[in-house]
Parts: C-alpha cells; structure tokens; sequence
C-alpha cells in the first residue's frame, strides 16, 4: 500500500473486528515496523505487550467501562445520548491487544537531545505507535487506541514496573470494513479542521502567505 493511502485510510477501529487470528510473522513485521521508528537519542525506549488472555481482557474492559459511565456523567444530556452511541472499544472482540510502554531508564539517565525535554521519551513512543498503526492498515489490520483508562490500574493489572510509563493500551485485528470516514466524524461528535486553521508561518498566529494559503486549502492525498 501507498503510504499516503495508509495515512488516508488509516482509523481508530472499534466495531468492525473480526475473530479471526493474525499470522505470527504479520505481528512480527508490524512490530518491526514499530521498533524501527524515530526515537530521541536513539534510546528506543518503547515495549509492546501482546495480550491474548480473555482474563486480563476482561478486567480491562472492565476498568473501561468504568472510566465510561464516570465520563458519561460530565456530558449534558444532548451530548450524553450521542456518547451512548458510540463504541469506544473493542477490546474483547480483537484478537489481539498490545500495550505500548516507555522505559525513561533504558541506556541510562543521560539520553543524548533529553536533558531539556524529557517527555521526548513519550513522544518517542507515540511515534513508534503511528508507525505500528500505518504498517496495520498496510496489512489490513485494523488498530483502536483506548484511552478510558486509569493508567495505574493498568499497570497493576499488567505487572509493569513502577519506572516504566504505561502509554497506551491497542486492539487489533482484521476488520469487515475499513470506514469511509472516522467513526465520531461520521456520529457528528466532532469534525476535521481545515488544514489552513492550523498553519501559521514564522510565529503563532501569523497566517501563511497567500500562494501557500491557496495550497493548503487545495492539498489532496
């Protein structure tokens, strides 16, 4: 696949996985794929957990849902009924889930390009997650970031260390169909802003010039 395809098509999956299992060596080549991302002095700071155990799916799904009613209750009652329609995982329906770390320790505390910002570490694995998510869609897999989690309960449930950061819990699988458009887009929770709303040249709040101006409200992948 074109990697501009990938990137266009790529979605946050939740309703469309299918059962059907996922070939050791395609996990082991998105997980390459992963692995070979960008990170901050080359510290490579990510782990990835595979999760088959319908156990320790439950219990996160479980947490998830909790995470989900205390979220619903902030909602007012219009934007309540439009939450209630919208599947926020699919944590027991994927056959996979993957748990994304960082280990801020790994080659010791002085990590070359950290010592002034040293959230890069996170920022390091978000990237080896893209990179996971667009080698997925590559090979028709479908991939879902769920976020309705206390990130500590997590780690408890999963034994990781204290040290390392939990950064993201993912479903995959192959999926029925890829969507047309992103699911809250489609649901009308929220909307993509036009490219042009968020470029600005040289300082915050200069809008580009006029020739780029044009290119960014006609750019097309």
């Amino acid at each position: 696949m074109d990697l501009y395809d990938a990137i266009k098509g790529r979605r946050d999956i939740r309703s469309y996985f299918k059962p059907d299992p996922i070939p050791d060596e395609v996990l082991a080549k998105i997980l390459l794929a992963a692995h070979l991302a960008p990170s901050v002095g080359y510290s490579q700071p990510w782990n990835f957990i595979i999760i088959r155990d319908e156990n320790i799916k439950r219990k996160v799904k479980e947490e998830v849902e909790r995470q989900r009613l205390r979220y619903r209750e902030l909602l007012d009652e219009g934007r309540r009924k439009l939450f209630d329609t919208i599947k926020i995982e699919g944590i027991m329906e994927a056959p996979i889930n993957i748990a994304v770390t960082c280990d801020p320790s790994r080659f010791g505390p002085h990590v070359l390009g950290r010592i002034t910002m040293p959230e890069t570490c996170n920022y390091s694995t978000v990237l080896a997650i893209e990179n996971l998510w667009l080698a997925a869609r590559a090979e028709n897999l479908g991939m879902g970031w769920v976020s309705f989690l206390d990130k500590n309960k997590i780690k408890e449930i999963l034994g990781i260390p204290s040290n390392v950061e939990f950064i993201a819990y993912l479903t995959l699988g192959y999926v029925t169909k890829f969507p047309e458009r992103p699911e809250l887009e489609e649901k009308g929770w929220n909307y993509r802003l036009p490219l042009s709303e968020v470029v600005f040249e040289d300082r915050w709040g200069n809008k580009p010039n006029e020739k780029l101006l044009e290119k960014l409200n006609s750019a097309k992948i």
